[in-house]
């Protein structure tokens, strides 16, 4: 080999990790600069109950009926979120405080938070609305609302004033 080879091949050398240099840091740069938006779009993102820890004093709440969340797990008595669409969780009802909970029906208001995605348009959005639970069964051994009414107080998500869910 003579000189000038071994100084084109040590060239090479430097100019790849310089490449490899170069692209890692540009990687890191834009997935360190991506880092406020991920933690946005987790704060931002609907919550279902599974993922929230809602505690609820559990000898007042014996007798009442609860909300089976897309119809898993045991029910939740005066829920605060209530997941709309369970197929993708692109609705879901939050901010829930109740004014009347009984043993056959419940009354309450708080906002349904329809992802992007799901409501066709580029923004999350969040649209202020009364909840009614009705239809109590026993579930799995524990009594359970099996439908939810959400009525819109404005505009609406999917241009109905009216919904109606079941919680099964």
């Amino acid at each position: 080999m003579t000189d000038r080879e071994g100084s084109c091949w040590a060239r090479g050398r430097t100019a790849l990790a310089a490449f490899v240099v170069v692209t890692v840091l540009a990687a890191g740069g834009v997935w360190f600069s991506q880092a406020a938006d991920r933690a946005s779009a987790v704060d931002a993102a609907p919550k279902t109950a599974a993922v929230q820890d809602v505690k609820e004093d559990t000898k007042a709440a014996a007798d009442l009926p609860g909300v089976r969340d897309c119809g898993i797990g045991d029910p939740a008595v005066k829920p605060q979120v209530i997941t709309l669409t369970c197929a993708d969780a692109g609705m879901v009802a939050t901010a829930i405080t109740w004014d009347r909970y009984g043993p056959n029906e419940a009354r309450g208001t708080g906002v349904v938070q329809v992802e992007k995605t799901a409501a066709g348009v580029g923004t999350d959005s969040g649209f202020p609305a009364t909840f009614r639970l009705y239809g109590v069964k026993t579930i799995g051994g524990a009594r359970a609302f099996t439908g939810l009414e959400v009525t819109y107080e404005g505009s609406t998500p999917l241009g109905d004033t009216t919904e109606m869910y079941n919680l099964a």
